[in-house]
């Protein structure tokens, strides 16, 4: 790293009442404290309202514990880790830390040579007593990656209604389901986008424009024939320098594409697939045979799955893996680089998710819209 950003989260000792700069570091450093009988349900909330992309774990004299971050709370819903559980069972217990008296030259020189963005900061007693930050983590601006949004579908499902609308325009609490997704890449800092379209695409094409009413820039993938959830992707101009994020455009969902980009760098994976876990009861007790005789009854069991949740990251390479005009799904796509022996990781959904391919589906997110999207 050339050049690093370093921000230093300390309690304002020494500082006069009017730093207001000073009192809201604090503040947001000591969101990041949670107690070691937390949740990882309250440590992803500590995670969140912090902004700082951590958890603290501290025991009752405020001692480390342990961390938790973002990517440590995924991969433990990927090892069936419920959120209701204790945050220890997600949570690195051996953390790289910093003695507080410690320089700051050298505190970034154990950060680069650990590769870690946040450090806490510790007293004589190992006392949590601050947060040093690297690298732009307290809030990103711009983003330099490129989006895909996949708005040509049919939407067979949801007839009447798309026989004059297409699907990804359908109204949820008034603004159309792909304004929703746009304005959510938005406040993440994307700026570039690509629509793929197909059915209906003038209607698109007239309601987005260039994009200049939302400050981004919006060019069309135009699909000829159906092209599927990457064929179209063979349709860009040009190859992207930084990997590029692909969503279908009818889907909604608060997840943060910029901790899913962190975690496909994390994991270096050539392509990224977003998943959400699906569970289904069965409404009758299941039998148990052993030949011919019943062995057991299971009474109303619950499986669980991880399903498809339509968004995903993919690198440059895999671009060469589409032959121009040849239709291909997202999921043929990742066989593909699995054939080819890359790596590939999957990054749980905690956030809010709903596929709308149905009329219900649509009704339950024009009454989640209030409170998730209309900010």
């Amino acid at each position: 790293m050339s050049t690093a950003i370093i921000k230093r989260l300390r309690d304002p000792a020494g500082t006069g009442p009017g730093d207001a700069r000073a009192g809201r570091a604090a503040k947001e450093w000591r969101a990041t404290l949670v107690r070691d009988d937390a949740t990882i349900r309250e440590a992803i909330r500590a995670i969140d309202d912090s902004a700082l992309q951590i958890a603290l774990i501290i025991d009752a004299d405020r001692r480390l514990v342990g961390t938790v971050t973002d990517g440590d709370v995924r991969r433990g819903l990927l090892r069936g880790v419920a959120l209701d559980a204790p945050a220890a069972e997600v949570m690195n217990r051996d953390p790289i830390s910093c003695p507080a008296a410690l320089g700051r030259e050298a505190t970034l020189a154990v950060m680069r040579g650990s590769d870690v963005k946040q450090v806490p900061l510790l007293d004589e007693a190992g006392r949590v007593v601050g947060l040093e930050l690297i690298g732009g983590v307290v809030r990103h601006g711009a983003r330099d990656n490129w989006v895909v949004l996949m708005a040509g579908g049919l939407g067979q499902r949801l007839r009447p209604l798309t026989e004059d609308c297409p699907k990804p325009m359908l109204p949820v609490g008034g603004t159309p389901i792909l304004e929703i997704i746009l304005k959510n890449f938005i406040r993440q800092g994307f700026e570039r986008f690509y629509l793929a379209v197909n059915y209906k695409a003038e209607m698109v094409r007239q309601h987005f424009g260039d994009g200049a009413r939302w400050g981004v820039a919006i060019d069309y993938l135009e699909e000829r024939d159906k092209l599927g959830t990457a064929g179209a992707l063979g349709l860009l101009p040009e190859r992207p320098k930084r990997p590029l994020l692909v969503m279908n455009g009818d889907l909604l969902t608060s997840v943060n594409f910029g901790s899913m980009l962190e975690f496909h760098a994390e994991h270096r994976a050539t392509a990224t697939m977003a998943v959400r876990e699906h569970t289904v009861e069965v409404p009758f007790g299941v039998i148990d045979l052993a030949d011919e005789y019943l062995a057991g009854v299971t009474e109303k069991p619950r499986y669980s799955w991880f399903i498809n949740a339509g968004v995903y990251v993919v690198e440059p390479s895999v671009l060469d893996l589409i032959a121009p005009g040849q239709a291909l799904d997202m999921p043929a796509l990742f066989d593909h680089v699995l054939k080819r022996n890359d790596k590939v990781a999957a990054f749980p959904i905690r956030e809010y998710w709903r596929d709308i391919g149905r009329l219900e589906d649509l009704e339950r997110a024009s009454a989640d819209y209030a409170t998730t999207f209309d900010r």
